[in-house]
């Protein structure tokens, strides 16, 4: 599920915001009247979507964007002439009077776009720290020394042995360690 946020100056704006989206299916997790309670909930976020009008009671919208944590879309519903003023932000802007079709499909647009930005990153091979590099190192030589192995023999066993026991590498060649050191 992807986070939205509704943030507008009137609570019962955010609220028919909220009524609209979710009458379409659209999970909105939080209703916000300021700039900082829309940060306060986002702080335990990963990512989502922030809908906000150009003015909040405490900030304006791109004090909210600059503020916002990484992996946050903004959607600004204002009226034409203050979105002719936004063009270049990174910003979807939507024109006011708001016509509840381009609301949903705009919504839609970047629900997908952060649903394929997590599976991208999901597929990314995961980087791992120094010590951990090193301890799958040491496992390797062990194997080489001990079994006559070649480092992509060896390699490839702790990989293999990784994938039969459903434990990462690092854990595999801790185990390794631990088997090869008794």
């Amino acid at each position: 599920m992807v986070n939205i946020v509704v943030v507008l100056p009137k609570i019962e704006d955010a609220r028919g915001i909220r009524s609209i989206l979710m009458k379409n299916g659209i999970p909105v997790s939080a209703v916000c009247s300021t700039g900082a309670q829309t940060l306060h909930h986002l702080r335990d976020l990963n990512d989502g979507i922030v809908i906000c009008g150009y003015k909040m009671t405490d900030m304006l919208y791109l004090e909210l964007q600059d503020c916002l944590p990484s992996g946050f879309d903004l959607l600004l519903l204002a009226s034409q002439a203050v979105l002719n003023d936004c063009l270049n932000n990174d910003i979807m802007c939507l024109a006011m009077p708001l016509k509840v079709h381009d609301l949903i499909n705009t919504v839609d647009l970047m629900y997908q776009a952060i649903l394929r930005r997590r599976r991208k990153a999901r597929s990314r091979p995961k980087t791992r720290d120094p010590k951990e590099e090193a301890l799958i190192r040491e496992a390797k030589e062990v194997l080489m020394a001990r079994n006559n192995m070649t480092e992509q023999e060896a390699y490839r066993y702790i990989q293999k042995c990784s994938m039969d026991s459903s434990t990462n590498m690092v854990e595999t060649a801790q185990m390794v360690l631990t088997m090869m050191r008794d």
